[in-house]
C-alpha cells in the first residue's frame, strides 16, 4: 500500500484564482487594493521560504505586499515601535509577524501590539477567541490550512484519535481546536511528552496525525499507525534537499493519505493568508472604516 498524496496546490490555486477577481472588482469600485506589511527578524531559512511564497501570492493576485526587515539583534522596543506605527498606518490591511523570534523578543508582547483588526495570522488573543467560538474565518492561517486540505479529500475525523505533535500558538493549539470541533478525539503531544518517552506511544495511536516541530525526521515512519492520515508541516533543510518532520518514504507506506513536503500544507497556507487579508479589507470597506 502506498499512501494517497495529500497536495495542497490545486485548492491554493482556486482560492487564489477567485481572490484574483475580487481584488480587481475592489479596485474597480473603491479605488483601493488590500495591503501586507510582512515583518522579519533575522535570517532563517523556512521563513524565508515562507515569505517569499507570500509576496508571490500577492502579486498573483494585485495585493500590495511591503517588507520590513529587523536585524538579528532588534529590540522589544523597536520591534513594538515598527508595528504600532503599521497599527496607524491606515494603508495597511494586515500585519504579519514571521515565527520564531530571537530569544531577546517576547512573543506575546509582539502578538498583543498587533491591532486585532490588522492580525491576518490569527494569533493574537481576541481572534484566537473568536476561533475558540466557532469563527474559523478568524483562526490561524496554518490550522485552516491544514483543515481544508483533510475536507477537500472528504476525511471523515468524527471520532477519529487526532495527534498533535508540537504545541504552538500558531499550529498545534489552534489545529487541535479546530478538530475538537470536527469531533476528533485530541492529543496533543510537546517536549515534555517526549522527555518522559511517550511520543511514540501516542503517534502509534493515532488515526489523524499532525506534526508541526521543525524537526526533521523526528517521527519514525515505522511509529505510523497502518491507514493513518498524516499531515506533516515541518519544512527542513536535511543534506541539501527540504523534507518534513516525518520519516516520508517510510511513512507512505503505511499511511492511507500524507502530505509530501514541499507541496503539502505550505502552497495552501500563503492562500488562505490572502483570503483573509481580501476578506477583512472587504468587510472594513463595507463598514467605512478605511
Amino acid at each position: 500500500m502506498s499512501a494517497t498524496l495529500l497536495k495542497g496546490g490545486p485548492l491554493a490555486l482556486r482560492i487564489l484564482g477567485s481572490l484574483r477577481g475580487e481584488v480587481a472588482r475592489l479596485r474597480k469600485k473603491y479605488g483601493k487594493v488590500p495591503s501586507l506589511a510582512n515583518i522579519r527578524i533575522g535570517e532563517n531559512y523556512s521563513v524565508s521560504l515562507y515569505e517569499k511564497a507570500q509576496k508571490k501570492r500577492a502579486e498573483d493576485i494585485g495585493v500590495e505586499y511591503r517588507g520590513y526587515h529587523l536585524g538579528e539583534g532588534a529590540t522589544q522596543d523597536q520591534m513594538e515601535r515598527l508595528i504600532q506605527r503599521l497599527n496607524r498606518d491606515r494603508s495597511i490591511t494586515g500585519i504579519l509577524v514571521q515565527v520564531p523570534l530571537p530569544k531577546q523578543l517576547d512573543p506575546k508582547r509582539t502578538i498583543y501590539a498587533i491591532d486585532p483588526k490588522k492580525d491576518v495570522e490569527g494569533i493574537h488573543p481576541e481572534n484566537l477567541g473568536e476561533g475558540i467560538l466557532g469563527k474559523e474565518e478568524y483562526g490561524s492561517c496554518t490550522a485552516i490550512a491544514i483543515m481544508e486540505l483533510l475536507k477537500s479529500y472528504r476525511l471523515n475525523l468524527y471520532g477519529k484519535e487526532a495527534v498533535i505533535v508540537g504545541s504552538s500558538d500558531v499550529v498545534g493549539k489552534p489545529t487541535s481546536l479546530m478538530l475538537v470541533d470536527s469531533f476528533a478525539t485530541t492529543t496533543i503531544c510537546h517536549v515534555a511528552t517526549t522527555e518522559r518517552g511517550n511520543l511514540e506511544h501516542h503517534v502509534r495511536r493515532a488515526e489523524i496525525l499532525v506534526v508541526a516541530v521543525g524537526k526533521p525526521h523526528l517521527i519514525k515512519g515505522n511509529w505510523v499507525q497502518k491507514g493513518a492520515v498524516v499531515v506533516d508541516v515541518g519544512i527542513n533543510q536535511f543534506h541539501g534537499r527540504l523534507v518534513g518532520d516525518v520519516e516520508f518514504d517510510q511513512a507512505k507506506g503505511r499511511a492511507s493519505y500524507i502530505t509530501p513536503v514541499p507541496g503539502g500544507v505550505g502552497p495552501l497556507v500563503p492562500a488562505i493568508l490572502m483570503r483573509k487579508l481580501v476578506t477583512n479589507f472587504r468587510r472594513r470597506l463595507e463598514n467605512h472604516e478605511l
